[in-house]
């Protein structure tokens, strides 16, 4: 169940990324989740290997934020230098690299590791709870129109060699994602 359930997780939390990121407290670079998708920009070695590295330390400041609330120009200024400490030029540089991560790891089958396309995974994972005799008839239903939608959402990557450079890291970027749910 758990196996089935972080995929569905995963693109769940892929297809919101606009909505959470419009809510994300403070986010400067916060879009409105009615009309747009995340900023996508081209991948480098070099930005995967530092929001590597940044994560940890953001991801720690943001934990100690207020989930309720705006975050504070103090937390938005540390924010700010552990990005910069890892070779952003601020917070909302971060943001976009990360968007970007997720937008490609989200067409990654996790079981082979290969990346087949968010409309194959997201057709995949619908099978899959369709298929789910555990699961409570409310939550299937719900997690079924919430995939629905993600796949009628589903845009192409503007930067396909985004996932060659994804692929090289897709274990230590999968690993952080899954300790993030």
């Amino acid at each position: 169940m758990r196996v089935l359930l972080r995929p569905l997780f995963a693109a769940l939390s892929l297809a919101c990324l606009p909505l959470l990121t419009a809510a994300a407290p403070g986010a400067a670079y916060a879009q409105s989740a009615a009309d747009e998708a995340p900023k996508q920009v081209a991948l480098s070695d070099q930005q995967v290997q530092n929001l590597l590295a940044a994560k940890p330390e953001i991801d720690a400041i943001l934990a100690k934020a207020p989930q309720d609330a705006d975050i504070d120009a103090k937390t938005m200024a540390k924010l700010d230098a552990a990005a910069k400490k890892r070779g952003f030029a601020n917070y909302a540089e971060y943001g976009d690299v990360d968007a970007n991560i997720g937008l490609a790891l989200a067409g990654f089958d996790p079981q082979t590791k290969k990346y087949v396309g968010d409309a194959i995974v997201l057709k995949q994972q619908i099978a899959e709870v369709q298929a789910d005799k555990t699961m409570a008839p409310a939550d299937k239903k719900e997690a079924l129109a919430q995939l629905n939608d993600a796949l009628k959402a589903v845009a192409p990557l503007q930067f396909p060699a985004n996932v060659e450079i994804v692929a090289k890291y897709y274990d230590k970027l999968s690993e952080g994602q899954q300790q993030n749910q």
